[in-house]
């Protein structure tokens, strides 16, 4: 059986003044700042029922009452409403992807983790892309001068390695060409794990003349094929730690000690199943690590072309501003995307 609409606007109300407060909120409190046209004591009432449901509870005897896990979850599900974002905020978000430096897709993501969290006072977390699952797309060698070049490895998802490298004095530039041009032919398209130790072998056996000039740019391959673990980039950790649910220190070690854990963190913002406009939002124990468990998680995968390659959220308290967080996230993935 659903909700009426009047325990619907009753249970609105609460939800919106515990986030902005973090105190237990009464029927007076109600009745005087949301004129709704209703007793203190027919809130009361209504507030009972709503507890008796599971979606309110009432943390000490002598205080009003708190949304629940139930409670937030409707309100998430039903209730909310994503606001428009402040033009000053819509203003910062562009400026941020408009930077025309931003080329590296790790320094893309630094940027758009200390944007979320300064947009929403919580603490933001972005799942890189896997490097293995991103395809070859070029090598360059670029002179610095006579004796020395950089060398850049590109691949589709925007990933660049490099390394400087000492430069033959019998190579000449068109010999440089051909080599560069001949790597590229053979490893353009291939996954970074298709570029297996016994491709780069076959690599070193074709190119043996130049296999001294050559050794940095396999010991690049091989670099980059060891890397496994997907990183997550963080953003404002600290911000999570001022809310008050988490005054308790035991909960502020257990969260720091989680932050450090990135394989841990990447589990977290693996696959998430989009609900309403692309976002995810987790709330409490649908959390499976236990450390954030009394918190919530508004999650959005974010794309290279038409392949998702990443994830990024926001972790808050469950007594989060569902609303406006859905809000930054869904402006920010958008710009992402595009970019």
């Amino acid at each position: 059986m659903g909700l009426s609409a009047r325990k619907r606007r009753i249970l609105r109300a609460v939800v919106t003044d515990y986030v902005k407060s973090a105190q237990p909120v009464g029927s007076r409190t109600i009745a005087r700042r949301y004129k709704m046209g209703l007793s203190s004591a027919t809130i009361r009432n209504e507030m009972a029922d709503l507890e008796e449901s599971g979606y309110l509870f009432q943390p000490h005897t002598s205080a009003g009452r708190v949304p629940s896990q139930k409670g937030y979850r409707y309100y998430v599900d039903r209730l909310m409403k994503a606001p428009d974002l402040e033009e000053e905020e819509k203003a910062e978000i562009n400026q941020v992807f408009q930077y025309k430096k931003l080329q590296e897709i790790e320094e893309i993501i630094h940027h758009t983790s200390r944007l979320l969290s300064l947009l929403t006072n919580y603490t933001s977390l972005i799942l890189g892309p896997q490097l293995k699952k991103s395809a070859f797309k070029k090598l360059q060698i670029m002179p610095l001068d006579d004796q020395r070049a950089l060398l850049v490895l590109v691949t589709d998802t925007g990933f660049v390695k490099n390394n400087v490298i000492d430069l033959p004095q019998t190579l000449s530039g068109s010999e440089l060409n051909r080599i560069v041009s001949y790597l590229n032919s053979r490893l353009k398209g291939l996954t970074i794990d298709k570029i297996t130790p016994r491709l780069i072998s076959e690599l070193r056996r074709d190119l043996y003349h130049h296999i001294k000039f050559l050794e940095k740019t396999f010991t690049l391959l091989e670099d980059s094929l060891a890397e496994d673990e997907r990183r997550v980039f963080l953003g404002g950790t600290t911000n999570i730690l001022n809310q008050p649910e988490f005054e308790d220190i035991e909960k502020i070690k257990a969260l720091l000690s989680l932050f450090e854990q990135h394989s841990l963190l990447a589990t977290l913002l693996s696959r998430p199943v989009a609900g309403v406009e692309g976002i995810t939002i987790r709330i409490g124990k649908e959390n499976l690590l236990e450390e954030v468990q009394e918190c919530s998680l508004v999650l959005a995968s974010y794309s290279f072309g038409k392949e998702v390659v990443g994830t990024l959220g926001i972790l808050g308290p469950t007594r989060m501003n569902y609303a406006k967080t859905v809000a930054v996230v869904q402006q920010v993935v958008d710009q992402l995307n595009r970019l």
